[in-house]
Formats: C-alpha cells, sequence, structure tokens
C-alpha cells in the first residue's frame, strides 16, 4: 500500500526536538487549541517533497486513510496530495476530492491543515460551483470549519471577487476565538491589496466594533498615520 510507503518516509524525516518545538507551538496541552496532537517533528517543505512525490501513485481512498491518521504531518501531507491532486483533476474528479475533503473536516483541525488546503481546494471549487457549502461551514459553530470557510475566500481574493470575503469579516465580528479574528484580519489585508477603498468603507462601518486583533492585521499595510487613526478609534 502507497500509504504504508508515505508513512515510513515521514517518520524517517522526523526530529525529536522538532516535534517538541511543534507541540508547543501548535498548543497541545490541555486546553489549548491543539489538544492531543502528535508530531514527528518535520518541516512543511519536507512534507511537500513527501506530498509531490507520491500524490499520482496514491489512490484517494489512501489519502482519505492518511488524512485520519493520528500524527499531525500525516494529516498534513495527505492535504498536500488532495491540493496536488486538485490540480491536475477535471470535473468529476474535483468534485470526488472537495466530497472527501468536506466529509472530513474533523480531521483538519489545526490553522496549518486549514491554510494549506482551504484556498486551493474548497475555495477554488466553491468559486465555480456556489458558495452554498462555504456559508455552512461559516455556522457551524466549529472553528476550524469557521476558518476553511474564512480562508477559503483567498481564492475569490486573487480573482478579484471580495464580496464573500467581506461578508465574513463581518459574520465573524463577534467570534471569541483569536484565530478567528487573525484570519478575518488577514482575509480583509488581501481584499484591501484589490480594492482599497472596499476596505476602507468596511472599517469605516465596523472598525469600532472590529476585534482588536482583527483590525490590526487589516490594516497591517496601511500608512502610519491612518493606522493609528483606526487603532484610536
Amino acid at each position: 500500500m502507497v500509504i504504508n510507503k508515505v508513512l515510513k518516509d515521514l517518520k524517517s524525516l522526523g526530529d525529536k526536538k522538532f516535534a517538541e518545538h511543534h507541540a508547543v507551538f501548535f498548543q497541545t496541552h490541555k486546553g489549548g487549541y491543539g489538544e492531543g496532537d502528535l508530531f514527528w517533528g518535520l518541516r512543511v517543505p519536507q512534507q511537500r517533497t513527501v506530498a509531490k512525490k507520491y500524490y499520482e501513485e496514491i489512490t484517494l481512498k489512501e489519502t482519505e486513510k492518511l488524512l485520519r491518521d493520528k500524527i499531525h504531518e500525516a494529516r498534513f501531507t495527505a492535504l498536500a496530495i488532495l491540493g496536488e491532486k486538485y490540480k491536475k483533476a477535471g470535473g468529476k474528479e474535483k468534485k470526488a476530492i472537495v466530497k472527501m475533503y468536506l466529509a472530513n473536516t474533523k480531521y483538519i483541525n489545526n490553522w496549518d491543515l486549514v491554510d494549506l488546503s482551504a484556498p486551493n481546494i474548497a475555495g477554488a471549487f466553491w468559486f465555480d460551483s456556489g458558495i452554498g457549502d462555504m456559508m455552512k461551514l461559516a455556522k457551524s459553530g466549529n472553528l476550524w470549519r469557521e476558518r476553511i470557510a474564512m480562508l477559503s475566500t483567498l481564492y475569490f481574493i486573487r480573482r478579484g471577487r471580495l464580496k464573500e470575503t467581506f461578508d465574513l469579516a463581518e459574520m465573524f465580528l463577534d467570534h471569541k476565538h483569536d484565530l478567528m479574528h487573525k484570519a478575518a484580519g488577514w482575509m480583509l489585508r488581501e481584499a484591501g491589496k484589490e480594492d482599497i477603498k472596499s476596505l476602507r468603507a468596511f472599517l469605516d462601518k465596523n472598525g469600532k466594533k472590529m476585534p482588536r486583533t482583527m483590525l490590526r492585521y487589516a490594516i497591517e499595510k496601511f500608512p502610519e498615520k491612518e493606522r493609528k487613526k483606526y487603532l484610536k478609534r
């Protein structure tokens, strides 16, 4: 089975000290957003290299099994494989990939996993097929599904379509988690690169009630004088 080759390669590249660093960085402690997650200690380029080595050979079914693995890097590599498969897929296969992706969101359970996969898998598909599933995830009440919805709009932004980004950012103004504030603020900043007037209009409307982190991310590229103006509100 190809999955065994993938796991063997990943495990051989592990670094115990880096695994310990990841455990802290991704908050695997009790009560942390990554509570209980396990790491072998790989760097992102190593995982991408393994994904590119096997993405043509491994089946979608085996990729799904890899995505359900207890080891974080296995799940990351599975999502990198899905991204490579999606780029090469036809319409029917794209639909199957996204169907599998959405059926396994419980395993896409940290910000790096979401950020790797949401724009170029879910976002790419929803851009053409409609945003019904995006909105379901946005309203799910689950942090990682909500972040998938928010980050998927990066694909939209890069194609000059900004409405969904502003709509979701407004929806998440009252969100309780800082990771969503960062995600929404980041997407607002990216939207501003495409249309600064629309970002300013959003900030003029919502700036006073935006979480501080979201606001700081959104205005990061503004001139200092303008940043201070928004921060003082």
